[in-house]
């Protein structure tokens, strides 16, 4: 089977073709910044982005976003994770959230699928924390000052291991039952 993939992250389109690889799905990927609604609703933000990808394509795609909710800040910044990662980086990140009383966050990853004629939601979560200090590959944004509930690794430090945990491995799971069902 295949399918096909918007996103200009090479990093995050080899991780959705290796997850999916193992499930005897085949990606064909658009590498294209689609311009991203920002909002703090992330329902809202992938259905704009799948409308555009699907608009590009004009053939049934699928599309991801993936945010962080950190306790403390009310849920924040949800759909505004990577433009609030872009301002700090990694050392301000962990300075401002991972020294709050309770740092504790979640990761979500939200999958988009229009088949042409409906759309259809997945969503992945682990909950972790923010750490005090950043560690593992900095090229791999807020997986490394993200550690998941019950492991005293961040993301970036775990290396494939990181798939175990993945927010986006837990939504792409419930996206491929989806797609080997239908």
């Amino acid at each position: 089977m295949k399918i096909r993939f918007v996103s200009s992250n090479t990093r995050k389109v080899e991780e959705v073709r290796t997850f999916l690889s193992h499930r005897h799905i085949e990606i064909t990927t658009y590498e294209v910044k689609l311009e991203e609604l920002q909002t703090e609703d992330v329902q809202r933000l992938v259905s704009d982005k799948l409308l555009k990808a699907f608009q590009l394509i004009g053939k049934p795609v699928f599309v991801e976003h993936t945010g962080l909710y950190i306790k403390s800040l009310n849920d924040f910044p949800a759909g505004l994770t990577q433009l609030f990662w872009d301002k700090l980086q990694a050392e301000r990140f962990t300075t401002i959230i991972g020294n709050l009383d309770d740092p504790s966050a979640v990761a979500k990853t939200l999958i988009g699928y229009c088949d042409g004629r409906k759309k259809y939601f997945f969503e992945g979560e682990t909950s972790g924390r923010i750490t005090e200090q950043p560690a593992g590959d900095p090229n791999l944004e807020w997986d490394c000052v993200f550690m998941p509930a019950g492991v005293d690794k961040t993301l970036a430090e775990l290396g494939t291991e990181r798939l175990k945990y993945s927010m986006r491995c837990k939504a792409l799971e419930a996206f491929a039952n989806f797609l080997q069902e239908h």
